[in-house]
């Protein structure tokens, strides 16, 4: 197979855009990939979105959002998966463009969610889960992960306080994003005091949900122009994997399975090991969900996940790099668009424009994206050619 490069990024900082629509933050991230990419012109978009039928009463996003950034007469429509749903965009690009259907696809995750303000923005974010057996009862996303990492805490009997390691690292590493939403680094002892969100869960364990857009463009090596300008990264390797929707119909809860498969799956078409990566953008919306993914993706044995942030392993000096821009704690989580702002920052650490927070060497990235507790579980590999 030809390979697929990742020719442009584009992203805007993460935050409360009042002043923004939603078609506007997607145009500037859009525009901002295509100039990245020398402007070289796409011939399909593709969306990843969550919220914006219910938050933003808008649908049919691909007309919307093409028509805005000047990009009428191509293909256009949205992927959902809920907080993966910016992974999912990001793949349907790539098949195209392997597929040779398409030779360059633009793909941008977008988030307003901000348009609305209120008890609904929960109940919103609860269309993730089985409404039927969850969200009609009352359970959140995050009330969800706090029964998961209660489960952890009992199976398992890590210290609690090891957890704090996750959003520290975060934290400290967004400094240096000026696209973050929080740039300030935290002390232990502030995590400790932090308030209860969802016993054990603490605000610090939780990503903050906010607005955001990022874009790529992906095309063939083949048609990149001779004077283009960056370092070459292809996807050498994309898996999508599903699970129960509800996390009680799993015989184990605590194994995020299809986080497991779809890393299998994308390092096995890359022809590597996970081993062999020099970072991994894994998805922390909660702090225990980073614990399993870590456990899933082969890194850590079930119950040690914590340890690897503990310990100092996820640090940019570390031996896995791991929320090398902040993740979803420190940047922000805008839900629909993350998937994309992890292939974005991957791209920046591969052509080596991450700055201070540049992972020495780094040749080969891993980036998963979750949607839900792993019912969806999207997995790329990104590699520096040359």
């Amino acid at each position: 197979m030809t390979d697929i490069i990742i020719a442009g990024i584009g992203q805007i900082p993460v935050g409360e855009h009042w002043e923004l629509s939603l078609r506007s933050q997607a145009a500037k991230a859009m525009l901002a990939a295509v100039r990245d990419a020398g402007g070289i012109r796409p011939q399909a978009l593709y969306i990843g979105n969550f919220l914006a039928s219910v938050v933003s009463h808008q649908s049919n996003l691909g007309a919307l959002l093409a028509e805005n950034a000047g990009m009428t007469g191509i293909e256009a429509y949205t992927v959902e998966a809920a907080g993966a749903s910016g992974a999912g965009a990001f793949r349907t690009g790539y098949l195209a463009v392997a597929s040779g259907f398409v030779d360059a696809a633009l793909v941008v995750g977008v988030e307003k969610y901000t348009d609305m303000v209120g008890a609904g923005l929960e109940s919103a974010a609860a269309q993730a889960m089985d409404y039927d057996y969850e969200g009609v009862q009352g359970l959140s996303a995050v009330g969800q992960a706090g029964l998961v990492m209660q489960r952890y805490l009992h199976e398992y009997q890590p210290p609690r306080s090891a957890f704090a390691a996750f959003p520290l690292l975060a934290h400290a590493n967004a400094v240096n994003n000026p696209n973050a939403m929080f740039r300030k680094a935290i002390k232990p002892e502030t995590y400790e005091k932090a308030g209860m969100v969802s016993a054990p869960l603490n605000l610090f364990d939780v990503a903050p949900l906010a607005d955001g857009a990022a874009a790529v463009l992906l095309t063939r090596a083949s048609l990149l122009p001779k004077d283009f300008a960056h370092p070459l990264v292809r996807v050498s390797g994309s898996s999508v994997v599903v699970d129960t929707l509800a996390l009680h119909d799993r015989s184990d809860p605590l194994a995020f399975e299809a986080a497991r498969i779809s890393v299998e799956q994308a390092c096995s078409q890359a022809g590597i090991l996970p081993k062999d990566v020099n970072f991994f953008e894994l998805c922390d919306s909660t702090s225990i969900y980073a614990a399993l993914s870590l456990e899933a993706a082969g890194f850590a044995p079930r119950g040690q996940g914590w340890r690897l942030a503990a310990e100092g392993a996820l640090s940019l000096g570390g031996r896995l790099p791991a929320l090398t821009l902040g993740g979803l704690k420190a940047r922000g989580n805008p839900l629909g668009a993350t998937g994309v702002y992890q292939i974005v920052e991957a791209v920046m650490q591969l052509r080596g424009q991450a700055g201070a927070n540049q992972v020495a060497g780094a040749q080969r990235g891993l980036v998963q994206s979750l949607g839900g507790p792993a019912s969806t579980a999207v997995t790329h590999v990104l590699e520096r050619l040359g």
